[in-house]
């Protein structure tokens, strides 16, 4: 295979954004907003729920995130952790953690451009079939235009959408303050309920909800100084995730105390008992604006993905264009959004859970390539290092392998048949493209 090329973007002018965007950026791809957790409430419990986000990020995400931060100070490349994996691993690990990656991405963005119409039927109940898909592809493409533009673009509307989200979320936590009568954490599970069954599900819910900190990795020659700054974002962002789906997941249960009837959709019902309809309706504005932003930062993350690897020679030379004005990658900008919008015709449900097979395969060799590059390459400067020495490293390794094998066990019937089948789709395209190039 082709070498890692350092000069790819030589030539072109790249817009780079500072901290203060790049944390919004991350933060709209990491969390967004606390919409996405309800069916946790009522299949987990209320109880189980809360506890989950106090302790699940210190077994998943903070873990993965301190990964990140050593090693985007130790090789802050275009590609990220693909590029961190290959160093650590060879070619082929490598190749497949940017193609199991680019392959996720494809389920993703399509269907948070799915969802965001879902919502824009609750206000337009008109927007179906035909005309429902012809809105879900006018917003990828829309997000496209704002990716081809650059970071400091792409930052700027993630600044502007998560204040829109963060203003109605933040008025019915206060809101609900005089309505506090009942213990948010009663009961602790649902009775008369399989415990590990009531486990496995929120576990695999709260692993989505908390992955995807290593991922904006992937931009780091768009970043100002991304061995300070990489670290100074995850230090904001973490902590900031957290509260997100904490604090008015428990303002809401304590003001209403119905974690029976919480469903989909449900903060929107929660605003409305709380503040009234006004504040029912800038909720569920708010819902469909998370989807923007979330799709707004999968773009920007998920497309350098193939941009690097074409510039190592794995895929079409045609993805290492950049865009004369912005510096961006835009062919494999355009290239990625119409394939969101080939997808974005169904409503991929249960294609969410073969998501998470690639996610957590991509999140398990981020991890090993932390221990491996300590290993291998130890004379690599690391502005950040994990703290604790060997036993901070051990940490951060074995605690999201503990849980992506927990998590893994209890993925549903339909992840459980499709995910391997999808991971091993990678093993076949790396020896298809490497014959290709052989030839």
């Amino acid at each position: 295979m082709a070498n890692t090329k350092s000069n790819g973007r030589s030539g072109a002018a790249i817009r780079k954004a500072g901290l203060l965007s790049f944390v919004f950026v991350m933060y709209s791809y990491t969390t967004a907003g606390p919409f996405g957790l309800e069916d946790q409430v009522t299949t987990s419990g209320p109880g189980m729920t809360l506890i989950y986000h106090l302790v699940l990020p210190f077994f998943w995400c903070i873990p993965i995130s301190l990964v990140a931060a050593e090693l985007t100070t130790a090789m802050p490349v275009q590609g990220g952790f693909y590029r961190w994996t290959r160093a650590a691993f060879g070619d082929f690990w490598g190749f497949l953690a940017g193609w199991w990656n680019w392959c996720a991405s494809f389920l993703l963005g399509s269907a948070y451009a799915v969802l965001f119409t879902d919502y824009v039927n609750f206000f337009f109940p008109w927007i179906t079939g035909w005309k429902h898909y012809l809105a879900a592809v006018s917003m990828i493409g829309v997000i496209a235009y704002i990716n081809v533009r650059g970071i400091k673009t792409v930052g700027k509307v993630a600044t502007l959408l998560e204040t829109l989200i963060f203003l109605p979320v933040a008025a019915m936590c206060v809101m609900s303050v005089r309505m506090w009568h009942h213990n948010p954490f009663v009961p602790l599970v649902p009775p008369h309920q399989p415990v590990f069954q009531v486990f496995g599900v929120g576990l695999a819910l709260g692993l989505w909800l908390y992955s995807g900190y290593e991922q904006l990795s992937t931009v780091a020659e768009e970043v100002e100084e991304p061995q300070k700054n990489y670290p100074r974002a995850l230090a904001w962002v973490v902590p900031l995730s957290m509260a997100t789906y904490f604090v008015p997941t428990a303002c809401a249960l304590a003001a209403l105390g119905n974690w029976q009837d919480w469903h989909t959709r449900y903060f929107s019902d929660a605003a409305q008992l709380i503040g009234g309809p006004w504040l029912g309706f800038a909720m569920t504005m708010a819902a469909a604006i998370t989807f923007i932003s979330i799709l707004n930062s999968t773009v920007l993350s998920s497309t350098r993905m193939p941009f690097a690897m074409a510039e190592d020679g794995y895929l079409s030379p045609f993805l290492t264009r950049l865009h004369p004005r912005f510096g961006t990658p835009w062919v494999a900008i355009l290239i990625s959004a119409a394939i969101y919008a080939v997808f974005a015709w169904n409503t991929l449900t249960q294609l969410i859970s073969v998501y998470i097979w690639l996610r957590i395969a991509t999140s398990v060799l981020t991890v090993l390539s932390a221990w491996q590059l300590r290993r291998k390459r130890p004379d690599l400067e690391r502005a950040f290092r994990i703290p604790w020495g060997s036993k901070g490293l051990a940490y951060a390794v074995i605690a999201p392998l503990v849980m992506s094998g927990v998590a893994l066990i209890a993925s549903d019937k339909f992840g459980l048949r499709y995910g391997p089948l999808v991971l091993l789709l990678g093993p076949v395209a790396y020896f298809f493209f490497r014959r290709r190039e052989s030839a």
